[in-house]
């Protein structure tokens, strides 16, 4: 919904053209996100902040931690000064992998209001704190970085490639932290690859032909412009394309004579 909704109201507001392949770059690109949603695994309980702690400290999500955080900053202080005016993809991916912070940050603060109104120590276990110091600095540095591209970019390309990255890491996250991947049967498993498969096709009608004016008016004229005849040219043209030529054998001037 917030992909459609950005793109029409940019669209509408904005002044921003969404061409024919943009709307169904959004339409698949919000399918693929359904389809992974769908065949994703549910998520493992975890009930109490030192269940929690337990999955935070394995090995396997500790590795997966420091991968994201290494890109995040070669991202943030490398690509982005040089490339992050002419990427789309750059501000973006930043805001992607900081959400994998944030809401692994947001399931341990809801374990630990739930823990609160339950009577439990929450405020006294330092995970809280650790998780809402993280939740604090992700979601300033996402908004940071999400108003950079959207001051730079086209609201309707940032919004649904903003929505696939983010999706795809976030389950990517969930199922590393909770070992989701084992519970996965082969359904599932074909299911997220399709999912992700129409994503990357989504983004790419998105991003590769948004400078494109197709519409479902103008689309034969569109599809028959590559068959128009050649031009044909007199020969007044061709003695002033002659006349003007900048490479010229010797440095002599040329007389012309026309017979009729």
């Amino acid at each position: 919904f917030s992909v459609l909704c950005s793109a029409i109201l940019s669209s509408y507001l904005l002044g921003e053209r969404l061409n024919l392949l943009g709307k169904l770059g959004c339409m698949l690109s919000l399918v693929g996100s359904t389809v992974m949603v769908i065949h994703a695994p549910e998520d493992e309980e975890v009930t109490t902040l030192d269940e929690m702690s337990s999955k935070l400290k394995e090995p396997g999500f500790l590795a997966y931690a420091a991968i994201l955080l290494a890109v995040c900053l070669l991202l943030i202080f490398y690509l982005a000064p040089r490339y992050g005016q002419s990427n789309i993809l750059i501000y973006l991916t930043i805001c992607s992998v900081i959400g994998a912070f944030s809401v692994s940050s947001v399931k341990g603060l809801g374990i630990a209001i739930k823990g609160f109104f339950a009577g439990r120590p929450v405020l006294q276990h330092p995970l809280t704190w650790i998780l809402l110091i993280t939740l604090v600095a992700s979601i300033t540095t996402q908004i940071n970085y999400l108003n950079k591209s959207l001051d730079i970019f086209n609201t309707s390309l940032v919004f649904p490639i903003y929505y696939v990255l983010f999706t795809t890491i976030v389950i990517t996250t969930s199922i590393i932290l909770f070992k989701e991947w084992v519970t996965m049967t082969v359904v599932d498993i074909i299911g997220t690859v399709c999912g992700f498969l129409t994503i990357i096709l989504g983004v790419f009608l998105l991003h590769a032909f948004k400078d494109m004016d197709v519409s479902l008016g103008n689309l034969p004229q569109v599809l028959q412009s590559g068959q128009q005849a050649p031009v044909t040219r007199d020969d007044k043209n061709i003695l002033i394309e002659v006349d003007n030529s900048s490479v010229a054998p010797e440095d002599k001037p040329k007389v012309f004579m026309i017979y009729t």
